[in-house]
């Protein structure tokens, strides 16, 4: 579970289906790592594509200890929910490449000899 989950909405009107579907998506992060101290995420969209829809951008700042993991994603989409779905699975990897990394399960190469 993650102990604090701080959602903000910029430039859209709040909503509860999608701050519903954050914290769903939340609660999925924290099957993969039980020690995330806190996670923000920030939902906005710039509105500058009048005739292409709305351009959506998460961001998700993942603190756990010892590290602080930033995703900022950019979504051209009129769909939040496809934006916020994206920004999710890339921080899942994000999360996934830093407990492998901290677990040393990535072989480090070795270096070739010079001489």
């Amino acid at each position: 579970m993650v102990n604090s989950l701080n959602i903000k909405f910029h430039n859209i009107p709040a909503s509860e289906a999608v701050e519903a579907e954050i914290r769903k998506r939340a609660e999925k992060l924290s099957q993969i790592s039980d020690r995330i101290n806190r996670c923000d995420v920030t939902v906005e969209t710039s509105g500058k594509h009048k005739h292409q829809g709305h351009e959506y951008e998460v961001r998700i700042d993942l603190t756990i200890p010892g590290a602080e993991i930033v995703l900022n994603r950019v979504h051209p989409n009129e769909d939040v929910y496809v934006a916020v779905r994206d920004a999710f699975d890339a921080a899942a990897r994000k999360l996934k490449e830093h407990l492998q990394v901290q677990r040393g399960d990535v072989k480090a190469h070795e270096m070739p000899e010079v001489e």
